[in-house]
């Protein structure tokens, strides 16, 4: 297994490249910025980027995904019911993303947006069962993503409390790696932190630890901070349906 996080801070955001050194197969996740620093990182391991994802539609940064994909000739993937004006390859819940003895399990999270998507990462050398999961903004240290930049809060809220049940219900081992961290405008409470595991999070998580549908869609919706200015023009541009500013 190969792992290398890469950490922003403007904005604030985590990227992710994985895969199998032994098979050269790899997946780069939520890249922002210049292509270079994964295309360098993936020759120096030796690796082909087979896949470039994105978790969902992002409002706070431009995705570099497309970009990325087309330079390395890998498949861009999102989730199949995003709402994109471009091809992709669209995923479906629980379709694997193998690559060589990692294989990557697609778990559809819809609440921070429509269309988010987690990975449960399987590395086979070492074990049948997921090692760590990709949790881009669904679930973060500390907090759950906020609700309203795709979709009313409270129906996001609604559609994230289904979400979570379903990340609670993974093995309290299981690592978790978010999307962002400290900083970021996609969550409220946010640790400096990069990366927990899913038991830590049951036990130290207030949003995570309510059990009542109508509690936590409560949760979610106090304090919620003002969106980004440029969040709607963001998803629309990733989306394919403006140009970039």
């Amino acid at each position: 297994m190969i792992l290398r996080q890469f950490l922003r801070k403007d904005p604030v955001g985590i990227s992710y490249l994985f895969g199998c050194g032994s098979r050269a197969a790899g997946a780069v996740v939520d890249p922002a910025g210049g292509i270079e620093p994964y295309l360098s990182a993936a020759q120096e391991a030796g690796m082909r980027i087979r896949y470039v994802i994105d978790t969902h539609i992002h409002a706070d940064h431009l995705s570099s995904g497309r970009r990325l994909a087309e330079a390395a000739g890998a498949e861009y993937v999102l989730f199949a019911d995003a709402n994109v004006s471009f091809p992709f390859r669209g995923v479906r819940d629980m379709e694997e993303l193998p690559l060589g003895n990692v294989v990557a399990a697609v778990l559809h999270t819809p609440g921070h947006t429509p269309e988010h998507i987690c990975l449960a990462v399987t590395d086979r050398t070492r074990a049948d069962d997921p090692w760590f999961v990709l949790t881009g903004h669904t679930l973060m240290v500390g907090d759950l993503g906020r609700t309203e930049l795709a979709v009313s809060a409270k129906r996001g809220a609604r559609d994230l409390f289904r979400s979570v049940q379903r990340l609670k219900a993974l093995p309290d081992y299981l690592e978790i790696l978010p999307g962002a961290f400290a900083g970021s405008v996609c969550g409220r409470s946010l640790s400096g932190k990069t990366w927990s595991t899913i038991g830590f999070e049951k036990r130290y998580n207030r949003a995570l630890r309510i059990e009542n549908e109508s509690e936590f869609v409560r949760f979610m919706l106090a304090g919620i901070p003002p969106a980004p200015p440029e969040a709607a023009a963001l998803r629309a541009a990733n989306s394919g349906f403006a140009a970039a500013a």
